[in-house]
């Protein structure tokens, strides 16, 4: 019997599934960090990680593991039609439950008695465990002539526009001009389910990002933040 522990907690601006990027680094204005935990909670541990610019963060998909995974599933970036097996995706449906993420690492501090590692985006919502921290290592880490298969491409970015109502209930926050950035850059990759994107679509839908409630519709490739609102 194996078991792993948490060595530390995300903090990220993404606060429920629908709103993660589906990668890393699609979302380049948001910021997060790593809230170290328990025997791992020392500066001995972070010793000399500040050398890397990038780390690898290992991670449980902790909201899923109860759901369960089969063998094949349906990526985003097949439109959600097309099969292909678990091990050939991103899935966060998996056998055990791990991911992997890539990041950029901006710094190391101490706060309220925790090591925090400071990072660029993340692909992950607010509370994910981490259970390892690796260097990301250039020379054996980047491939040159990797091939991407039916990923080979970075998805479209949609044109972003807030109402005017948005634009007047999100001036009143304190750092509207961060969370106007990180808002249009998560909404510009089309959160909505792969199915429906290419397709007429007259629904509202909401996604929390920070404190904030926010509220979109798509229509002809063009989403529009109808409102913001605290939550």
């Amino acid at each position: 019997m194996y078991s792993i522990e948490p060595i530390g907690f995300i903090e990220s601006p993404y606060k429920e599934k629908f709103a993660v990027p589906r990668q890393p680094r699609l979302v380049s204005a948001a910021r997060s960090r790593v809230r170290l935990v328990g025997s791992a909670n020392t500066p001995e541990a972070v010793r000399e990680l500040e050398q890397f610019s990038h780390i690898w963060l290992l991670f449980l998909f902790d909201q899923n593991l109860e759901a369960g995974w089969k063998p094949t599933v349906r990526p985003p970036r097949l439109g959600g039609n097309q099969r292909v097996g678990v091990f050939a995706s991103r899935s966060t449906f998996r056998p055990n439950g791990i991911g992997m993420s890539a990041v950029e690492l901006k710094g190391i501090g101490k706060h309220d008695e925790h090591i925090y590692i400071d990072l660029g985006n993340v692909d992950l919502v607010d509370g994910t465990p981490i259970i390892d921290i690796k260097p990301y290592v250039p020379y054996s880490d980047s491939i040159t002539h990797a091939q991407g298969g039916y990923a080979e491409q970075e998805p479209i970015a949609l044109p972003v526009r807030f109402s005017p109502l948005a634009v007047s209930q999100l001036e009143k926050r304190a750092d509207a001009r961060y969370e106007q950035t990180v808002i249009e850059q998560v909404l510009a990759q089309d959160p909505r389910p792969a199915y429906k994107k290419g397709k007429p679509d007259d629904k509202q839908y909401a996604v929390n990002l920070f404190d904030l409630n926010i509220k979109f519709v798509v229509n002809n490739d063009l989403v529009t933040v109808t409102a913001i609102e605290c939550f």
